[in-house]
């Protein structure tokens, strides 16, 4: 299909062009056109999402065997300390939204940029500062943090090594969300072009609009958790260490009061950009719009609530038991209504196993896993069973890695030539999300499986019946890595030496495929009047 729409020549470079103020570098780093900007966290995203896989690689290599495999133990506890907090906090919060939120979400609505601009640049700055900063924990203070991504108390006001520049960054990186959620709202609110009602919105947009709400609302409490961590490790207030009479289960509920509405933030724009790629693939308009746009605003609301499932072996009450167990079981309908209506929108359909379609449902099929296997940490009698071990690791993968990661990697081969103007190898492209796909589940599935049996999480070593599953899990983070590589090679090769393709290659019915590619510095060259659905491909004279 793809194929017809390429052009013969190179295409005009749009806002890739520099502007006449700034050149080289600095008409990137000052620069507030949105696309600009959502570039500059993409490059950056990615970047730190390879960093995160190669600890991941080397964390596999070191649980190949019993006992020491390649490093000792403390620099296997700041190892997988930094793979969370990259994965956390610099690639899957802000990956779909911050990057391809700024690249699309303006396009899509018909604006020409976002609300905000210059916050939006500082949005960006701080995430870069931010992650400075974590980095910069690796090679200051007393040595790279070894606490986990959680920062769990007692032990992290406790510890020696440079958790309070961990936590400072995160600190900051949390006020780039914040900021990226304001000018989203606003945006969404105040700079919708003529015609395009609340109706006629993508999904994408609806499932940014949810997730810019959790953002602006739960971030700043993880914000004023690790504050008070700091203010304790500095001051020694005595808040939540228990030998100064400080209460460690209080950073508990506050900490995952943020964190697990974070969860949305991290999957919600993906479940966004799922909802935009199969109608496009399928050629039918999305079934049930409305109930996957209202389900998005409902996961949003209902995932602010089921924290406490989390901490069932913290202590808690058994009426506080029965309350989180049953919210956490009531978020699942909107989860499964997305669902049941993506597979409706397939049925029948006329479809095209692109390579941003293979991704699509392997989001679907993995997070589907990932989510009944989360109904087995949401009863409490099945979690105290599995509580902190590899099965938690290997439910937390399949949602987030299976779930926003496949989408990151839908939405790059979806977008990436409506951007770049240019199209990468789809036969490559296949290969690669074969590779990924088949090393993802030989590596999770494992570590659930190792998990049943008791095998602990964040353990250095372990008894040798674990042997032969880890060995497993270890083969397949190879092919997965291999997969990964391949596919960013690809994509890579295709941005600056692909074919170049026309404005519309994937035949979209929304707004950004009706501008050139790459998009011009204003997006539109004319501006534009809706005058139907995202999905109506009848009346956008596609079908």
């Amino acid at each position: 299909m793809a194929e017809t729409h390429l052009q013969a020549t190179a295409p005009d470079r749009g806002f890739l062009t520099p502007r006449e103020d700034y050149s080289g570098l600095f008409s990137w780093i000052f620069s507030t056109d949105h696309k600009r900007i959502g570039l500059l966290y993409f490059w950056s995203i990615v970047t730190f999402f390879l960093t995160g896989v190669t600890l991941g690689l080397l964390i596999r290599l070191e649980l190949f065997l019993p006992g020491k495999t390649i490093v000792e133990a403390q620099t296997y506890n700041a190892m997988f300390t930094l793979h969370g907090v990259i994965m956390i906090f610099l690639f899957i919060i802000p990956g779909i939204p911050a990057a391809f939120g700024n690249l699309v979400l303006p396009i899509q609505i018909g604006a020409k940029d976002v609300a905000f601009p210059r916050l939006n640049l500082l949005s960006w700055w701080l995430y870069a500062i931010g992650a400075a900063m974590a980095l910069g924990s690796l090679f200051s203070g007393g040595g790279a943090p070894d606490t986990g991504w959680t920062f769990y108390v007692p032990f992290s006001v406790q510890t020696t090594t440079n958790v309070s520049l961990a936590a400072f960054a995160v600190f900051i990186l949390g006020f780039s969300s914040i900021l990226t959620g304001l000018n989203f709202i606003t945006t969404i609110h105040r700079m919708r072009a003529p015609g395009m009602s609340w109706g006629r919105l993508p999904l994408f947009i609806w499932s940014l609009y949810a997730t810019a709400w959790v953002q602006v609302l739960a971030t700043p409490i993880l914000g004023i958790t690790l504050a008070l961590v700091l203010v304790e490790r500095l001051l020694g207030t005595g808040l939540f260490d228990p030998t100064r009479g400080g209460d460690p289960i209080m950073f508990q509920h506050l900490f995952w009061i943020y964190s697990h509405p974070a969860v949305y933030i991290m999957v919600l724009p993906g479940m966004g950009v799922i909802s935009d790629i199969i109608p496009v693939f399928a050629r039918k308009p999305a079934f049930g719009y409305k109930a996957i746009a209202v389900s998005s605003i409902a996961i949003a609301a209902a995932g602010s609530l089921v924290w406490g499932h989390h901490m069932f072996t913290s202590g808690m009450s058994d009426m506080a038991v029965l309350v989180f167990s049953l919210l956490t079981f009531v978020v699942a309908i909107p989860s499964a209504v997305k669902v049941f209506n993506w597979v409706a929108t397939l049925y029948k359909g006329s479809i095209s196993l692109d390579p941003p379609l293979l991704f699509a449902l392997s989001f679907i099929l993995l997070f589907a896993i990932g989510g009944l296997t989360g109904l087995v940490l949401g009863a409490p009698a099945t979690d105290v069973h599995v509580h902190d071990t590899h099965f938690v690791v290997g439910h937390f993968h399949y949602t987030m890695f299976g779930g926003t990661g496949m989408a990151f990697f839908a939405a790059m081969h979806y977008w990436l030539p409506k951007i770049y103007g240019r199209m990468y190898n789809k036969r490559i492209a296949t290969i690669a999300w074969g590779l990924i796909f088949v090393g993802f589940n030989v590596l999770y599935l494992s570590m659930k499986v190792v998990g049943m049996q008791g095998m602990p999480r964040r353990y250095y070593d372990y008894i040798p019946e674990f042997t032969r599953l880890n060995q497993l899990a270890t083969v397949g983070s190879w092919i997965l890595g291999i997969g990964v590589f391949l596919m960013f090679f690809n994509l890579i090769r295709g941005t600056f030496r692909g074919q170049p393709v026309g404005d519309n290659p994937w035949g979209g019915a929304t707004l950004e495929w009706t501008t050139s590619s790459p998009p011009p510095t204003e997006n539109f060259e004319v501006d534009p009047v809706v005058t139907h659905g995202p999905y109506d491909f009848k009346a956008a004279g596609i079908l």
